[in-house]
């Protein structure tokens, strides 16, 4: 089955690229280079008003528009990031499902939830030594009752 492409919006494909130019190193190199003549242009100019007002516009102008592109960028990574953790949640046979939707709790909600899991750690801290680490053998069994689970559901489902 193929897939279909949605197509993206002339603003989203424009922050995505804007975003990935503007953190990269060249970037960086860039603004560096630009405030090094900035400031080698000083005595030209008799470090006059114009030429600070020359920086502090353009920083200021590019530091207000960059605010928007990144918050885009950061809000779309975030619900990437959310839809995934809540595939998981909602695939896993013993994950607790009232997890899904946990960004959509109040913040003192979302402590007692922490409680919960601080005092789960804790006593799982107690049970087996944080230094060990998973074997393979466990994840293929893993994998294999998940895959014996959803034959099941399968079954079930066309009987």
């Amino acid at each position: 089955m193929a897939k279909k492409k949605i197509k993206k919006s002339f603003f989203e494909r424009f922050s995505a690229k804007v975003t990935n130019a503007t953190g990269s190193t060249p970037a960086f190199i860039i603004a560096c280079l630009l405030v090094v003549v900035w400031a080698a242009t000083g005595p030209v100019f008799n470090y006059s008003e114009t030429w600070q007002l020359v920086i502090n516009t353009g920083t200021t102008i590019i530091t207000f528009l960059m605010v928007f592109l990144i918050q885009k960028s950061q809000n779309k990574d975030s619900m990437a990031i959310q839809l995934k953790l809540n595939e998981l949640l909602a695939s896993s046979d013993l994950s607790s499902n009232r997890l899904v939707d946990v960004e959509d709790l109040s913040e003192e909600e979302m402590k007692i939830i922490r409680k919960y899991y601080e005092r789960l750690s804790g006593l799982t801290q107690k049970d087996i030594d944080m230094k060990v680490s998973h074997s393979i053998e466990e994840a293929e069994n893993r994998y294999n009752q998940k895959k014996l689970s959803r034959s099941k559901r399968t079954e079930k489902k066309s009987s």
